[in-house]
């Protein structure tokens, strides 16, 4: 068993381990729930990109520590001020690269989710070969709560993946958040297992793959291509909706309750002052 060989900055957020051509990549930032900062995201990118080059690696397992899987990408940390059509391109831009890291990967990719897992960590999840899930686990994309649009294919790969009805419960106003079972019942994840054989029954399907030569490929039939281009598309609508009002509101309310005034009131700034800016976009 070896690690492999990152910065330091990547090896701060994330373990790594490869043993028998299997590499386990573990989300190690379990106070902050495995959140999805920009440190987090870079470093998911360098490991990626490492592992996409290495020979020695025929398959790959992401899971988390701690109670979380992932509480997905940090909306408000995620946001500087900048000029609107800068900010605007920006998110546009990070969006494309957190979801590219995922859909770029040529090795055969198996998601363990260890508990609950939220936003972007969710959608990111249903573009790897299969999810195993424990029996703790939840899924939930609340983005029509947020005000933002869909992301990560979801709007296209979730009706392919649930049918239409499941995929609208999960992505429109009702925010269903179906626990393990339920995830299992509609496709959303292939497999769960207890808790404590999570990772035992993870390492059993990697090698497995990797004894049959397993290749990459998509959950519901999706293509590389068809994936790109939703999330080119996914990217430009969430951007909309990231300096639309709603989701400025929103964020403000949100941060208010957490007793965070800095962040709740730049947000309420930026929601009042939309319609002098809005123009600027």
């Amino acid at each position: 068993m070896n690690n492999l060989t990152i910065s330091s900055v990547a090896a701060s957020h994330l373990l790594t381990n490869i043993k028998d051509n299997v590499l386990t990549i573990t989300m190690n930032r379990p106070k902050k729930l495995n959140g999805w900062t920009m440190e987090m995201m870079d470093a998911l990118a360098e490991v990626f990109l490492v592992a996409d080059t290495n020979n020695t690696v025929k398959a790959i397992i992401l899971s988390g520590t701690g109670k979380y899987y992932s509480a997905g990408v940090n909306l408000g940390g995620s946001l500087k001020v900048m000029p609107p059509k800068k900010l605007h391109n920006l998110i546009v831009k990070n969006n494309l690269r957190l979801f590219d890291i995922f859909l770029n990967c040529n090795k055969p990719l198996l998601i363990a989710v260890n508990g609950p897992a939220i936003g972007a960590s969710v959608t990111s999840a249903t573009l790897a070969n299969s999810i195993i899930a424990s029996d703790n686990a939840t899924f939930s994309t609340p983005f029509s709560a947020l005000g933002i649009t869909p992301e990560g294919c979801s709007s296209f790969h979730f009706p392919r993946l649930l049918g239409e009805k499941n995929a609208q419960r999960m992505l429109g106003s009702e925010g269903w958040k179906p626990n393990a079972k339920e995830a299992l019942d509609v496709g959303l994840v292939q497999k769960v297992v207890p808790q404590h054989q999570l990772m035992e029954e993870a390492e059993r399907i990697a090698q497995d793959w990797v004894a049959n030569d397993e290749q990459r490929k998509f959950l519901a039939g999706s293509s590389l291509e068809e994936l790109k281009v939703t999330n080119s598309r996914e990217s430009e609508q969430l951007a909309d909706s990231f300096l639309g009002a709603d989701f400025l509101k929103e964020q403000s309310r949100f941060f208010w309750r957490k007793k965070k005034y800095a962040p709740s009131a730049l947000f309420f700034t930026l929601w009042s002052l939309r319609p002098l800016w809005a123009r600027l976009l």
